[in-house]
């Protein structure tokens, strides 16, 4: 059985900058093998990949750039993250889950609420504090989804496998 395959969102380059920088000051350094992303979905069926690309593609063809709002800390209870409000990332997430409803996890059919997790697996009392920090020192932000990014998680590390980029 092949390892299974991650899908996240392609945030344009100066958001996922921001958020990058944010996971690697507050996430611990020996637990963070990934970089800064929004999960789409989390351990879709790597032996399906073949089957999976063409609905990928075709999804991503037909997607203009998707306007995100990040707007909220969120706690994670050992960690914290960034919550984002997007209707259309929201609508794309839905129709995908339709396609890939008799391969998903429970983790993946439990619903879909878009965060960028930016620090986990720490005590509650340092999310607490982080979260609190955050919540004073954060202004919203908006940023852009510009594409699907197909992920082989390996363990931990996870290995980028193709990129589909959103039309316009």
């Amino acid at each position: 059985m092949a390892q299974p395959l991650v899908l996240t969102l392609k945030l344009d380059d100066a958001t996922f900058a921001r958020l990058d920088a944010l996971r690697r000051e507050h996430y611990p350094p020996e637990r963070n093998q990934v970089p800064a992303h929004l999960t789409l979905f989390h351990a879709l069926p790597g032996e399906r990949k073949s089957l999976l690309r063409p609905v990928l593609e075709e999804a991503a063809r037909r997607q203009r750039k998707i306007r995100l709002a990040f707007t909220g800390v969120k706690s994670l209870g050992s960690g914290v993250a960034l919550t984002a409000e997007a209707p259309a990332l929201s609508a794309l997430r839905r129709d995908l889950a339709d396609e890939f409803a008799p391969f998903l996890t429970a983790q993946d059919r439990a619903g879909f609420r878009p965060h960028v997790t930016l620090q986990n697996k720490v005590t509650t009392a340092e999310a607490d504090a982080l979260r609190s920090d955050l919540q004073v020192a954060l202004r919203p932000f908006e940023g852009r989804g510009e594409g699907l990014i197909l992920w082989r998680y390996l363990g931990g590390p996870w290995q980028r496998e193709a990129f589909f980029p959103f039309r316009g």
